[in-house]
C-alpha cells in the first residue's frame, strides 16, 4: 500500500514519503516482553578447545551501545570466569559478537549479555576436546524455507539434549520475497531480499522465530552458507535469481555476505585477506577434523553441463581446493569430516546411455573433473575415512563416493560416504521425485537409502569403530507438532571407505549430555518454568541509518489497531505525519521515500496502538 504523508512545512522544506504495509499474521514470531531488550535471543558458535563465539543483538534508542558480557561454568551464572563489554553500534545492525579465549577445552560453559541492567536469555555452549577422544555427535540441518512451514525439526533437536554442536549446511534463510517460493508463512521484507537493509531485515526475521532462537540458545552453530544466504543458484560471478535490475552482482553478494557475519556466531577465517571467506576447519580431539566448505562464492564457475569435463573447471577454486586436500593430507585425525553444500556423489536420471545422464547440474556432476581430482588425491595421499557431509537438495541420501572401478555390491572403488540431510522445510527436488527412489537406485547402485518426503535432520555419531549417520523426520510441517519419527541409520566403518546398514540408531554416551541453559533470563520471575509467550510493540530496527533518500523501518504490533508515524527536527519541531491507518498484528515493515531533507539530525517516533517507540535518525 502507498500513501503520501500529510506535510509539516517549515522553513521551506519538503518531503514526500512513501510507506509499503504488508497484511502479515504472527505465527510464532515477535518481540517477547521477557527477553527486552536482546529480543533475538543468544547464540554461540565456531568452539575450538579453547574458544567459542557468543552472540547478540541489542534493540536501543541510542546511537552507540555498551553491552556487557559474562561467561560461567553454572546455569546460575554464579561461577563467572570471564565478562567485558562490548560496544555496538548501527554499523553492524547493534548486533554484539565476542570471540570468548582461554577457556577449558570439552567443557559446558553458560553466557549472558547485560544492558542498562536487563539481562537476555542464558545461553548455552560447549568447547571442543582435544587428546583421546572416545566420541562425538552432532546434530545436522539443512534448508529452513520460512515460507513453506514451521520449524518443529529444530524444536525436537532442541530436546535431545545429546549432541555437541549443530553443523548447518547452509539454507538457514532464504531470499525470496512472498508467494514466490512457498506461502504457509509470510516474510520480512515482503520483497525480495536484495541489498544490506534487505537481508539485515531477513535475518532480523527469522532469528525473531521461538524454534530457531531456542535452538541457538542450546547449543553451538557450526555454518556455512548455500545459495539461498544471497540469490537461488548462486556461483561466484552471478545467480539464477539476480538480473541486472536488481544491481550489481558483487554489491549485492557483498551486502549479503556482510548482514551474515554480522547476524551469524561465527568466526570469520582470515578477515585479514579476505572477508568474503567462509571455508574454514575444526579440529576435535584425535577423532575427527571437520572440513567446512563454500562450493557457492568461493570459486564456483557458472552453472552448466557443457563443460562438466573441462580440465580446470572448477566449484571450489583452486585455493580452497588446495586447502582441502592439504588439510586432509597432513591431518591426524582418524576421521576426515567435510562439511559442504551439493551432491558430491553423481545423480543419474537417465536409463539410456545417449542423452544427457545428470539430473541437477547444479551438483558436483557439473564439475566432474574436480571430483576426479579430489578422489585421486584422496588414494594418492591414502586419506582414510573421508565421510561428506551434504544439504541443499531437500531430501535425504546415504551414498557410497564411486570411483571409476566401484562395484556396487561390494563398495570397493569408493573414496569415501556421503551423507544428504533433508530439509527443515523446503520441498523436495523435483527431478527426483519424478523418477522415485526404486528408479534412482536402479540406475545409480552407490546410493544406499534415499528418502524423498520426508523433513527433519540426522545426527552424526561418530566413534573410533564407525561414522553413523541417524535421521529422524517431523510428522508435518504445516502446523506445529511434537511427533518425531526415526527413519533409518547407515554408517561406514573405519577403513572400509563404503556405506553397511546401521540397522538401529546410536546411543550416545553420557559425557555428551549437560545441563540445558534456563528458558528465560534470570531477572524474570522463573528462569526454569516455561511462561506463557507475550510478546510487545517494539520498533526493532531502521535501515539504513544514516540514510540519503530512503528510510525502511521494522516493527511489531502484537494486536490490530492504528499506527502513526512523526518526524520531528532536533529541536522537537514537526516535520510530517503518517497516519497508516488500523495494521494487522505480526511482524511488519514501512518504506519511506524522503526528499528535500538536509543533512542533519532528526527524531523518528512510531506510535504503534498507542505505544510509542522513539529514534534517532540522521540524514547524510
Amino acid at each position: 500500500m502507498k500513501t503520501v504523508l500529510t506535510l509539516c512545512l517549515f522553513l521551506g522544506l519538503s518531503l514526500l514519503l512513501q510507506a509499503q504495509h504488508p497484511n502479515h499474521n504472527a505465527t510464532r514470531s515477535g518481540a517477547r516482553s521477557s527477553l527486552a531488550p536482546f529480543y533475538h535471543g543468544v547464540a554461540s558458535g565456531d568452539p575450538l578447545s579453547d574458544a567459542v563465539i557468543i552472540w547478540t543483538r541489542v534493540t536501543t534508542i541510542d546511537t552507540v551501545e555498551t553491552v556487557k558480557w559474562r561467561m560461567a561454568t553454572d546455569t546460575a551464572m554464579a561461577n563467572v570466569i570471564d565478562s567485558g563489554l562490548v560496544i555496538t553500534s548501527n554499523a553492524i545492525d547493534y548486533t554484539v559478537k565476542v570471540d570468548v579465549r582461554n577457556l577449558t577445552p570439552n567443557t559446558f560453559y553458560y553466557y549472558e549479555f547485560e544492558s542498562d541492567g536487563a539481562f537476555s536469555v542464558t545461553g548455552r555452549t560447549k568447547t571442543a576436546p582435544v587428546g583421546d577422544v572416545d566420541s562425538l555427535r552432532f546434530a545436522v540441518v539443512s534448508c529452513a524455507s520460512y515460507a513453506h512451514g514451521y520449524f518443529n525439526a529444530y524444536d525436537r533437536i532442541t530436546e535431545r539434549n545429546d549432541v555437541s554442536a549443530i553443523l548447518h549446511l547452509g539454507d538457514y534463510y532464504y531470499e525470496y520475497g512472498d508467494g514466490q517460493y512457498g506461502s504457509d508463512r509470510t516474510y520480512e521484507p515482503s520483497t525480495e531480499a536484495i541489498n544490506l537493509s534487505d537481508y539485515r531485515m531477513r535475518l532480523s526475521h527469522y532469528r525473531l522465530d521461538n524454534s530457531l532462537m531456542r535452538l541457538h540458545q542450546q547449543y553451538p552453530f557450526i555454518c556455512i552458507w548455500d545459495d539461498h544466504e544471497t540469490a537461488d543458484d548462486s556461483w561466484y560471478g552471478g545467480a539464477d535469481n539476480h538480473d541486472v535490475t536488481e544491481g550489481n552482482w558483487f554489491n549485492r553478494k557483498a551486502e549479503a555476505i556482510k548482514a551474515y557475519y554480522e547476524w551469524m556466531p561465527l568466526r570469520m577465517p582470515d578477515p585479514a585477506v579476505d572477508t568474503q571467506r567462509i571455508y574454514r576447519k575444526f579440529r576435535y580431539g584425535d577423532l575427527l577434523e571437520l572440513h567446512m566448505l563454500d562450493t557457492r562464492l568461493q570459486g564456483r564457475e557458472e552453472q552448466g553441463f557443457a563443460n562438466a569435463n573441462t580440465p580446470g573447471r572448477t566449484i571450489l577454486g583452486a585455493d580452497q581446493f588446495d586447502w582441502l586436500c592439504h588439510n586432509m593430507d597432513t591431518s591426524t585425525a582418524q576421521w576426515q569430516i567435510i562439511g559442504q553444500q551439493v551432491m558430491v556423489a553423481p545423480f543419474d536420471i537417465n536409463p539410456f546411455s545417449f542423452g544427457q545422464q545428470y539430473g541437477n547440474d547444479d551438483q558436483w556432476d557439473a564439475y566432474a573433473t574436480e571430483r576426479t581430482n579430489l578422489y585421486d588425491s584422496i588414494f594418492a595421499n591414502n586419506v582414510q575415512n573421508v565421510v561428506v557431509l551434504t544439504g541443499d537438495i531437500h531430501t535425504s541420501w546415504a551414498n557410497d563416493l564411486p570411483t571409476s572401478t566401484y562395484n556396487g555390491a561390494t563398495g570397493s572403488g569408493s573414496a569415501g560416504v556421503e551423507f544428504v540431510v533433508t530439509s527443515v522445510t523446503s520441498p523436495g527436488l523435483a527431478a527426483a521425485q519424478t523418477a522415485g527412489a526404486s528408479v534412482l537406485q536402479t540406475l545409480n547402485d552407490h546410493m544406499k537409502y534415499i528418502d524423498l518426503a520426508e523433513k527433519g535432520y540426522y545426527v552424526l555419531d561418530v566413534n573410533k569403530t564407525r561414522a553413523q549417520a541417524d535421521w529422524f523426520y517431523v510428522d508435518r510441517i504445516d502446523q506445529v507438532s511434537p511427533v518425531e519419527n526415526y527413519g533409518a541409520s547407515w554408517k561406514t566403518d573405519d577403513g572400509s571407505r563404503h556405506l553397511t546398514d546401521g540397522v538401529v540408531a546410536a546411543i550416545p554416551n553420557s559425557s555428551q549430555i549437560g545441563f540445558p541453559a534456563p528458558l528465560n533470563p534470570r531477572n524474570c520471575p522463573t528462569s526454569t518454568t516455561n511462561l506463557p509467550e507475550s510478546y510487545k510493540n517494539v520498533l526493532l530496527s531502521i535501515y539504513p541509518n544514516p540514510f540519503n533518500n530512503q528510510i525502511t523501518i521494522q516493527y511489531t504490533i502484537t494486536q490490530d489497531g492504528p499506527v502513526h508515524m512523526h518526524l520531528f527536527d532536533a529541536l522537537g519541531r514537526s516535520l510530517a505525519t503518517q497516519d497508516f491507518g488500523q495494521v494487522s498484528k505480526g511482524i511488519q515493515r514501512a518504506t519511506f521515500n524522503i526528499n528535500n531533507l538536509v543533512p542533519g539530525t532528526y527524531i523518528l517516533v512510531l506510535d504503534i496502538n498507542g505505544q510509542k517507540e522513539q529514534r534517532v535518525v540522521v540524514k547524510k
